[in-house]
């Protein structure tokens, strides 16, 4: 005992005057500066961690007969400086994307029941997910062309971090993400102390203040699917996305770096993620999908069908589908103009694509929509064969203005053939909603505020939901 509090004590010596030899046990020591479990094709467990350290981690991780496992961590992304993507201030050249960290991955097999990357463990999924977390849209927004500067060291005019902790005190099974990570696009202006000293651009810095340090205890509290926003197209924060939450393998061309190849890259095909019980949510990935409807036969649009028709096939696949995408398919947005507040209709280009297959845009395999982008929340439910569309892009970024009106016109649509049925609307407030189950086809959804509390309470049954204020 003693002379091991001797060894302990000396090489705590070495280390502080440099004098001990860089060793793979020095390396591994360095720590790991993010670790996190996203969720991929039929489930699969991608273990993921970002290192600063020379070489991988190992997951040390215990199987279901009590067996110990060290898996070694394989290499993602190296560390690199890449060439700028999208244009900055004033027409100039963007910032280029400095990623000083190593990306390290590991797929973990569903016999694992255990699993730790330098002793901190990953939260392993359940068989059956019951209690979902799902947020969006929760980056610092920063952009001055666009005259939109947030307050990001202002907890309550950035209140991000206070959100996933809130949230991840809920002991969620499951977050789902709808997408638009990254907001830091512009420096902070001059003199605005709310935000001084903010990284910007598309490198680890701005990822890891907008979503690695504020989302870290509900990255710790629960495994992660995540939804591609705009946000994260190739022009923008794809680089980043690519190396940092994507789930799938990488390969050569779908990494953003090669600007001449963006058509492709900014587009992936669908997949599910089994929740247990006969539930699942489809991902979708239609970043590219513009506001407007495709040119027939042109990439865009056979991409979008390709998305469709594979939905449909995916959501064969068990009894009730949940399907997550960015742009809210049948959600409400909001412009101004003439000093006049009108709603925008959900996404066109989808619409267009994918009522040329079914004139209820989906299929009746498809019971619920998740999705972000615009920058509030929101519950819409048809008195016609459309799956009900929840909007949760309020979960940190600057607010949307102007609001959404909680009574629409009585002829307002989302999409042409869409009558509504029910409606709820939460504007310029910040929150988080769950979802807990009751049966395959029965969910409750509560949206909360930052502090936790709850404002509305929905009861979601088939393809309808039904929304109040609580009480």
């Amino acid at each position: 005992m003693i002379s091991h509090l001797i060894d302990r004590g000396l090489r705590a010596l070495f280390l502080a005057c440099g004098l001990l030899a860089a060793t793979g046990a020095q390396a591994a020591s360095t720590p790991v500066v993010a670790r996190y479990l996203v969720l991929g094709e039929d489930g699969a467990r991608v273990a993921r961690a970002v290192t600063e350290a020379a070489a991988c981690p190992v997951v040390d991780a215990v199987a279901a007969d009590r067996r110990p496992v060290a898996l070694p961590m394989t290499l993602r992304a190296a560390p690199a400086v890449l060439p700028p993507r999208g244009i900055g201030e004033s027409g100039t050249p963007g910032k280029p994307a400095a990623f000083p960290v190593r990306v390290c991955e590991a797929v973990l097999s569903p016999d694992l029941v255990r699993a730790r990357i330098e002793g901190v463990d990953l939260p392993l999924p359940a068989a059956r997910l019951d209690r979902i977390v799902v947020i969006g849209d929760t980056g610092c927004r920063i952009k001055q062309a666009e005259r939109a500067v947030q307050d990001c060291s202002d907890p309550v005019a950035y209140p991000f971090a206070e959100i996933a902790r809130r949230a991840a005190a809920w002991k969620p099974d499951l977050v789902i993400h709808v997408g638009d990570y990254l907001y830091r696009e512009s420096p902070c202006p001059e003199g605005r102390a709310g935000c001084a000293g903010s990284p910007w651009g598309n490198g680890w810095d701005a990822w890891s203040a907008d979503l690695f340090t504020p989302a870290a205890p509900l990255l710790q509290a629960a495994p992660w699917v995540v939804v591609r926003g705009n946000h994260e197209d190739c022009a923008r924060a794809g680089l980043g996305w690519f190396r940092l939450l994507d789930p799938r393998p990488p390969a050569a061309g779908r990494d953003c770096a090669d600007p001449g190849l963006d058509e492709t890259a900014d587009y992936s095909a669908p997949y599910a993620v089994p929740l247990g019980g006969g539930a699942q949510v489809i991902v979708l990935d239609l970043t590219a999908a513009g506001e407007k409807p495709p040119a027939a036969g042109s990439l865009r649009a056979r991409q979008a069908a390709e998305t469709w028709d594979a939905m449909t096939a995916l959501s064969q696949t068990a009894r009730y589908s949940f399907m997550a995408n960015h742009k809210p398919i049948l959600g409400f947005g909001a412009q101004k103009a003439d000093g006049v507040s009108r709603l925008r209709p959900g996404n066109l280009g989808p619409q267009s694509v994918f009522a040329a297959r079914n004139p209820n845009l989906f299929p009746d395999t498809v019971q619920v929509l998740l999705s972000g982008h615009i920058h509030i929340w929101e519950q819409l439910s048809f008195a016609t064969p459309q799956p009900t569309q929840f909007v949760t892009g309020f979960s940190g970024t600057l607010e949307d203005v102007p609001n959404i009106p909680e009574h629409p016109p009585a002829d307002a649509t989302p999409a042409p053939g869409a009558v509504l049925d029910q409606f709820s609307v939460w504007n310029g407030q910040f929150g988080y909603m769950t979802l807990e189950r009751r049966a395959t086809d029965r969910w409750t959804a509560t949206v909360h505020d930052v502090r936790g509390t709850a404002v509305r309470l929905c009861e979601i049954t088939g393809r309808q939901s039904v929304c109040r204020p609580p009480g």
